[in-house]
């Protein structure tokens, strides 16, 4: 019985072969090839090998290169049946199926396991199909008794995007939506007609170049994966880039030229930034601990024909560039480094930092305050959104010292939390701090502070880190009072009248928080006048909402300005910045000039400082009255206004509404002017006019 199946077997095999032979003629088998003991029955693993092999070959003529796609990711069946001989003789294994899962058969029994499995099972993406993969890809972790998995549980599919195994094809799904909500597909880096691409990495993964402001890098494929990659960059973060640009091009309007330090280099597009559009009114360091990253940073330097100095005062030519090509053409120049942060900061002293690591930058404050030049500024950008925004209070506990909870105010919170923490650092180092700009978005939180040496100066900043008393049960908060005597009722601060209307505590103590101002009037309108001058049209309307936030004004009344500031119109345009005799502090020579002193920059920024802007903004939306209409933001703001007191939008909450007024009197406007919502039981409380409407 078993006799006849088996040629049963070789007669059907037999009729495929002569099948696919087509007009080649009847094909006969070979004797040595029927024969059970000399059969080639190949494990899975070399099966893997030689149909990688074969993919190779099949796809050499696509545009798009697929060395690093796995063998299940395929477009077409044939693409999938060709992964193995099936016209050849003998038995053949499954190339995604181990062998103890699936034994070796012959041709017509494998081509139905093909089409009926690992075809019909699997997840489309783009054209794409990630059919199902029973190879050993997958750590299992093992059971409790010590034993492996089930081989079953090894199921799994390979993404198309990022070559992750996943198991369900439902989570493989919300997998691929998440690529397509941050813009991660296929052709991000597999190439497409209108984006340009370096020579293949030695690893077979292809560079795309990505420009922003003027400025060309080289993008790793899995660039948008801290995990995976170590020149990590983020398309969000151009924001927050063009911030610091902003206030480096401000200060180097001061004074030049300016040593600054990109302290986080990974593909250097910010300090290439600095060095391409300020030229030499900045002499800029990058530095970065990974060797893969200061390589990068290298190409990109002779990508947009940049000098290269390896060491401070030794200029030299980038590797893999050509001698005489790039410095020929060189339009600026940087220094890049393979150093740690915290190593550099110690040994050199520089005018502008900014720090910008993946999460938080508590670890490096205190390097940073150590060597900075007095006036001179250092940017802080924190990532860490789950601590700063309330969702993991014990590592903020940790990392800031700080205990908060979630309010309707928890941007402008956390921005003042990172604050006191770099106030802190500050006064370690015998320095104070005069806050510039604090900005809390989406994704980062970015504070811009300028160093005051002296240790009065750090006494003045360290006396601007308080408590704060937050109310439960309305939200109304209240810094404590300086002083180191004991209050008897801390609730008398507040106020707000909820503890002794609500049984129970009420209130809780939040901090130690900034709180003095979060913006620089002057500062900011010359940010703006930067921002217009070099065509960054996407944070203007930004930066004119900072200005009226730190003003504590609408719009309309920050654009008629006083007779201090003179009125320039950029682009169509109306900015007010300062006087040219007044910011014109530098030579053409690039020294400072002798009137430069510490004592006229200070009566300047002085100058600067306008009256302070009320601390913390309330919610229109979270302080509505049920059953109420609420005017419109803008009609809100100015009914605000005739009632006495000072308002402005805030950029934190688009929503929120700054003002110097009381929760009561706020809650009290608020209802003045919201209009009752029409309801079928007013209709009825008038039925004459309800008669005259019928009639």
């Amino acid at each position: 019985m078993a006799e006849f199946k088996e040629a049963d077997a070789e007669q059907l095999h037999q009729e495929d072969v002569d099948i696919k032979g087509g007009d080649g003629g009847s094909h006969t088998l070979d004797p040595e090839e029927s024969q059970p003991a000399k059969e080639d029955v190949s494990s899975a693993s070399s099966t893997v090998v030689k149909s990688e092999a074969l993919v190779g070959d099949s796809d050499a003529k696509s545009s798009i290169t697929t060395s690093d796609r796995h063998i299940s990711i395929q477009t077409k069946l044939e693409g999938l049946e060709g992964l193995t001989d099936l016209n050849g003789a003998g038995r053949k294994a499954c190339p995604l199926c181990p062998e103890e899962k699936f034994k070796a058969c012959y041709s017509h029994k494998l081509r139905r396991h093909l089409q009926n499995l690992h075809w019909k099972v699997y997840a489309e993406f783009e054209g794409q199909r990630m059919c199902i993969c029973h190879l050993p890809c997958r750590q299992l972790k093992p059971s409790p008794n010590g034993d492996q998995a089930p081989g079953r549980l090894g199921a799994h599919y390979h993404c198309v995007v990022c070559s992750v195994t996943i198991a369900r094809k439902t989570d493989m799904i919300s997998h691929l939506k998440r690529h397509v909500n941050k813009g991660e597909t296929e052709a991000s880096y597999l190439g497409s007609s209108d984006v340009s691409f370096e020579e293949p990495a030695p690893s077979g993964l292809a560079f795309e170049i990505m420009k922003e402001l003027g400025t060309n890098v080289q993008l790793m494929p899995n660039h948008t994966t801290p995990q995976k990659t170590d020149t990590y960059f983020n398309r969000k973060m151009k924001t927050n880039r063009q911030l610091v640009f902003c206030s480096l091009a401000v200060l180097a309007e001061e004074r030049n030229p300016l040593d600054c330090l990109d302290a986080f280099g990974a593909t250097g597009i910010m300090g290439l930034q600095w060095a391409k559009h300020l030229r030499n009114a900045v002499k800029v360091t990058i530095t970065d601990v990974n060797e893969a990253c200061v390589k990068m940073i290298r190409e990109n330097c002779q990508l947009n024909h940049i000098r290269v100095e390896g060491s401070r005062g030794s200029s030299r030519v980038p590797d893999g560039g050509a001698g005489g090509g790039v410095d020929g053409m060189t339009i600026a120049a940087v220094e890049v480094a393979k150093m740690d942060a915290n190593v550099i900061m110690h040994l050199r002293p520089f005018d502008y930092i900014h720090l910008d690591p993946f999460g938080t930058a508590v670890n490096y404050l205190d390097s940073a305050f150590r060597n900075v030049r007095n006036l001179g500024i250092i940017s802080v950008t924190s990532t860490d959104t789950s601590s700063l925004y309330s969702k993991s209070l014990n590592v903020t506990l940790r990392h800031y010292g700080s205990n908060i909870v979630r309010t309707e105010y928890y941007k402008e919170l956390a921005a003042r939390m990172v604050l006191a923490t770099v106030a802190r650092s500050a006064a370690r180092c015998n320095k104070g701090i005069e806050v510039l700009l604090a900005v809390a978005l989406e994704h980062f939180v970015l504070v811009v502070v300028r160093v005051l040496r002296g240790p009065t100066q750090a006494d003045e900043s360290a006396k601007r880190i308080r408590q704060l008393i937050h109310c439960q049960w309305c939200e109304e908060r209240v810094f404590l009072k300086q002083g180191s005597m004991v209050e008897e009722n801390l609730y008398r601060q507040l106020p707000c009248h909820c503890h002794g209307s609500m049984p129970g505590k009420t209130a809780v103590e939040l901090g130690p928080l900034w709180s003095g101002p979060l913006f620089n009037t002057g500062f900011l309108r010359r940010m703006l006048f930067a921002a217009v001058q070099h065509s960054m049209d996407d944070i203007q309307p930004l930066v004119k909402t900072l200005i009226c936030e730190s003003e504590c004004t609408t719009l309309k009344s920050s654009v008629h300005g006083t007779a201090a500031l003179t009125n320039q119109v950029e682009c169509g345009v109306v900015i007010k910045v300062q006087k040219v005799d007044e910011c014109n502090t530098s030579d053409h020579s690039g020294k400072r000039k002798t009137g430069d002193e510490p004592g006229n920059v200070m009566k300047k920024l002085k100058s600067d400082a306008s009256l302070e802007h009320p601390a913390f903004y309330y919610s229109i939306h979270r302080h509505s009255i049920r059953g109420m209409n609420m005017p419109k933001l803008n009609k809100f703001l100015q009914y605000l206004t005739e009632a006495g007191f000072r308002v402005s939008r805030t950029h934190f909450d688009p929503t929120g509404v700054r003002t110097d007024a009381t929760l009561d009197q706020f809650k009290a406007v608020l209802t003045k002017y919201s209009v009752p919502t029409y309801t079928n039981s007013s209709a009825t409380q008038n039925p004459e006019e309800t008669l005259r409407v019928v009639e």
